[in-house]
């Protein structure tokens, strides 16, 4: 035997394939380890292991791939490259970065088994350090800044394995200067060398000392998010809908808007001229809080339904452990995973090509504890380093036909605390965004309320139940409405939907392509309510006078609350509205 066929006999040998899943035998090998298949070099990853048969999910189209080919090991987990240089780039779900790929075929179109690091090893950042010799440091600690964009600083930290817990260590040399991301930056004194090149296994959460009850809401300058249904920073949220209901937008506006400090956007088996419009879009876009390039503080993960589905099922780790790398910085990150049904669908393929026993529709019985393992890696931390930061995870989910019942649903609604829930209709009658009022909740409400009390006004939460009421009401009278007509009811009920109306279509809709509508502030959103509400007060106390119902809904001044969303000085205009809506009304007695 030759030393070839040797070490491929020791690596391991195909044994068969079937679509994106091989097996293997003879190959020593662990869960969860990287290989690398047949004689083009394909990656994969173990996923199971039953004496000395190996299985393997491959991140390639595995056409032409025989029995008999070899098997390399490379002994180490699926890990991401983190340092300076994951802002403005754009990964597949394994983080090879697309454009150097393309540079590197000189093509778009990517041949199998190509391969990059992800992130540029040769190139120098300017590092200044922030610690002195002598000081002692513990792991996570920040021993220096890079300006990783003109948007962010990246914090160079002890790695999390370099030191055991509650063990620190001294500085022995650290000097300022221009660096690789694999040159010593720093110098411990138990023989570790400090890099700004860290890596970490994907399915393993960082480590944290606390995960702390999230108080603070992240903003998104949506009014119906913001006002009836909040997200926290470090919360978790699904957006459900039929196709053309609104997902991508909505997430493309919580990805511009949202307070956030950085933004990891994977999409992960969305349709690819979706994806394409994403990554054209992006570089062009500029942050409003900044004014610099929007993907100054964005890191794309493109992973589109034609590529290959075991390369789906990574591409929501590769984003959520970036996400907290950025975290352990002290940064506030919001992950938008577009979609986790077309995740969920990779998992289904996978375990059917291991013949599991398949759960509801065909989906694997560890649907939920997969979704859960994601979820539950969002959450406001105090971290190792004595910093805090957040992960936001916001899920798009891609129902058939529109249908809540089905398992990504139903397990994600288990999982997550807010739940924005898309409507077909309302996008059919152009009301975007298209979030069913009726359907949708926020479980953070409580936990927020002091916030937006202190920030904003003391009575944002009767404000916003005052909302919620009016709207359940106008929900129970449509049904009457659309049996004997609006005519037949009482007058009071007939004011009722007048004042519904214009929750819906002033408070409820949104313009996201108008240059003002498209944010609207937490202040600007209570000041709109308060303006519904004063016409619903005052036109109340004139139909208790006695005035028509009638000659109330035809006041002049009521139709200006529509455009208190287009108004850039809305303080003024909502002042001078309020006072004609209480003059016009009280004159009719």
């Amino acid at each position: 035997m030759s030393q070839t066929e040797q070490a491929v006999r020791e690596d391991g040998i195909i044994a068969s394939v079937s679509g994106p899943v091989v097996v293997a035998r003879d190959l020593d090998a662990r869960m969860n380890d990287v290989v690398y298949v047949g004689d083009e070099g394909l990656m994969g990853e173990v996923i199971e292991i039953e004496g000395d048969t190996t299985t393997i999910q491959v991140y390639e189209e595995t056409s032409g791939i025989a029995p008999g080919e070899p098997v390399e090991n490379t002994g180490e987990p699926l890990s991401v490259d983190l340092g300076p240089g994951l802002l403005d780039t754009i990964y597949d779900g394994v983080q090879r970065p697309l454009d150097v790929l393309e540079d590197k075929m000189g093509s778009p179109y990517l041949d199998r088994g190509v391969d990059a690091p992800g992130i540029e090893l040769d190139k120098e950042w300017e590092f200044e350090p922030t610690v002195e010799e002598g000081d002692e440091v513990g792991r996570g600690d920040v021993v220096g800044v890079v300006e990783e964009t003109i948007t962010i600083d990246h914090k160079v930290m002890v790695p999390p394995d370099a030191l055991e817990e509650g063990e620190t260590a001294e500085i022995v040399s650290v000097e300022s200067g221009s660096f690789t991301v694999e040159e010593t930056v720093a110098e411990l004194d138990n023989g570790e060398d400090v890099t700004m090149l860290q890596e970490w296994p994907v399915r393993e959460a960082r480590p944290t000392v606390e995960k702390k009850t999230p108080r603070t809401p992240l903003v998104s300058g949506q009014r119906i998010l913001d006002g009836l249904f909040p997200i926290a920073k470090g919360g978790t949220a699904a957006i459900p809908g039929p196709f053309g209901s609104g997902k991508t937008v909505t997430q493309h506006q919580l990805a511009k808007y949202a307070d956030a400090d950085i933004i990891i956007y994977v999409g992960c088996g969305e349709r690819g001229n979706e994806m394409t419009e994403v990554i054209d879009d992006f570089p062009e876009l500029e942050d409003p809080s900044t004014g610099n390039p929007l993907m100054a503080r964005t890191s794309l993960i493109a992973n589109t339904s034609n590529m290959p589905v075991a390369a789906r099922e990574s591409c929501v780790y590769t984003g959520i452990t970036i996400a907290e790398f950025y975290r352990d910085m002290g940064y506030d990150v919001a992950l938008m995973a577009d979609s986790t049904s077309r995740w969920a669908e990779a998992m289904r393929e996978i375990s059917s090509r291991l013949e599991e026993m398949p759960g509801e529709e065909g989906y694997p019985a560890y649907l939920a504890a997969r979704l859960s393992q994601f979820y539950e890696r969002a959450g406001y931390f105090e971290n190792i380093n004595g910093s805090e930061g957040s992960v936001s995870a916001i899920g798009a989910v891609s129902p058939p036909g529109g249908d809540f019942s089905e398992p990504v649903t139903q397990n994600t609604l288990r999982i997550v605390k807010t739940f924005w829930a898309l409507d077909a209709d309302l996008a059919e009658r152009r009301h975007f965004p298209s979030i069913n009022w009726n359907e949708s909740y926020s479980l953070y409400k409580d936990q927020l309320d002091p916030w937006f009390q202190e920030e904003v006004s003391d009575d944002w939460p009767d404000k916003r139940q005052w909302a919620v009421d009016v709207l359940d009401e106008e929900a129970e009278l449509q049904e009457i409405v659309q049996l004997v007509g609006k005519d037949a009811l009482p007058e009071d009920q007939q004011l009722t939907l007048e004042v519904a109306r214009y929750l819906r279509e002033a408070y409820l809709q949104q313009n996201a392509f108008h240059p003002v509508d498209t944010f609207c502030p937490p202040e600007k959103t209570y000041l709109m309510l308060t303006t519904i509400e004063t016409f619903h007060d005052e036109a109340f106390d004139a139909l208790e006078a006695g005035v028509p119902v009638e000659e109330i809904i035809d006041v002049e001044s009521v139709p200006r609350i529509n455009r208190i969303g287009v108004q850039e000085d809305y303080e003024e205009y909502v002042d001078e509205l309020k006072s004609d809506i209480a003059d016009e009304l009280r004159s009719l007695y």
